[in-house]
């Protein structure tokens, strides 16, 4: 495997971490500031049990792929052509 690929597959997997992190954090944290920001009276805090695996792997692969685009920009790794 050349270091090209290497560090290609290092990108995707880093990414769709961050994006999973990040995600994590939104559904935790974000959800339970909400009342910070909009008419909600009591803050609701959600698990990812609550919100359902699916839904959050439908929001953090998305999420991964942002990542992604711009790691691949700063990395130069062509994964995307350009």
């Amino acid at each position: 495997m050349s270091s090209l690929n290497v560090k290609r597959l290092v990108v995707v997997v880093l990414s769709q971490l961050i994006g999973a992190l990040i995600t994590f954090l939104i559904i935790t944290v974000g959800f339970d500031s909400l009342y910070l920001f909009t008419s909600i009276q009591t803050p609701q805090s959600v698990t990812i049990q609550e919100y359902g695996y699916i839904y959050f792997a439908v929001t953090s692969i998305p999420i991964g792929i942002i990542i992604m685009i711009w790691m691949d920009r700063f990395l130069e790794t062509k994964i995307l052509p350009d």
